[in-house]
């Protein structure tokens, strides 16, 4: 069973409505609190060669991705670090602070305890007016598939391509840009991170429509052959940038660098180039 399994387990015990986007909506008087939680360990999120301080910014990066994907501005993040060794310790938290404060949110508190392995539980807050709130559902037919940023530059640093390894030890959370697209009008925005194909999938669940892409269109990595940008693009994670549809018309957005991939259909599917489009991408997996 993969993760997404899991999540419809999670979804018979509370309302599975609160399992659609990357944060949960709380109401906060006049405004709306998103608040989202993600757990990185090191064998399976942090590469080799990482530093302590570079596990400590990506920890923070994307929990403020996942604020982002709702148009939220970032507030306040929570680490609580499971230590393999206590020397690792500030250099973890110098991170997660630089972060924070690069992106506008404050670091201020957390937990700590002794783990075997190096594990970092981050948790965002953030928040937005009621009329700029952007979730998974909302896409309609015709409106147009994008991007921002470049995808597949993350997948690409593992396979080898050393250029972008500032991409995958040092993601961007898209924060300022998930705000403009918001106050554009958005239809439907998410974050990545698992990759471009699952994320579509993701869409595809909580929307009454389907996806077509047209993969000529995607922002391939530089200094990767074609063929092999594309696949990293469709199915490569670790990119953090952010998937939306929008009415045609509104891009381009002021400051938003951002590429139309492909258009919103009535047929509940995602496509690529005319044909389905697999679904694989990162996925945590448990077997037995």
């Amino acid at each position: 069973m993969d993760e997404r399994g899991l999540h419809r387990l999670i979804g018979t015990i509370i309302d599975p409505e609160r399992l659609e986007d990357d944060c949960a909506v709380i109401s906060c008087g006049d405004l709306l609190m998103v608040a989202t939680t993600d757990m990185l360990h090191e064998t399976t999120d942090f590469p080799a060669g990482m530093t302590d301080w570079q596990a400590g910014w990506m920890s923070t990066a994307v929990t403020l991705s996942d604020v982002a994907s709702m148009g939220a501005a970032p507030g306040q993040v929570l680490l609580a670090v499971g230590l393999d060794r206590p020397e690792r310790l500030r250099g973890i938290m110098e991170g997660a602070r630089d972060c924070c404060t690069a992106f506008g949110a404050e670091l201020v508190g957390g937990d700590l305890d002794a783990h075997r392995e190096l594990t970092i539980v981050s948790t965002g807050l953030g928040a937005v007016a009621p009329q700029h709130l952007v979730r998974r559902r909302g896409a309609r037919p015709g409106d147009v598939i994008a991007v921002t940023g470049t995808l597949g530059e993350a997948q690409a640093a593992l396979s080898g391509y050393d250029r972008h390894l500032k991409e995958l030890l040092e993601p961007q959370p898209r924060v300022r840009e998930g705000q403009a697209l918001a106050r554009a009008g958005v239809s439907a925005m998410m974050d990545i991170s698992d990759g471009l194909a699952l994320s579509l999938y993701d869409l595809l669940s909580v929307n009454d429509c389907g996806f077509a892409v047209d993969s000529a269109r995607l922002p391939l990595p530089a200094g990767v052959p074609e063929d092999e940008g594309r696949e990293l693009a469709l199915y490569g994670g670790g990119d953090f940038e952010l998937l939306f549809t929008a009415p045609p018309g509104i891009l381009p957005v002021p400051g938003v660098e951002a590429r139309v991939i492909g258009e919103v259909i009535v047929e509940q599917t995602v496509l690529v180039d005319g044909r389905p489009l697999e679904r694989r991408g990162y996925l945590h997996e448990w077997n037995g």
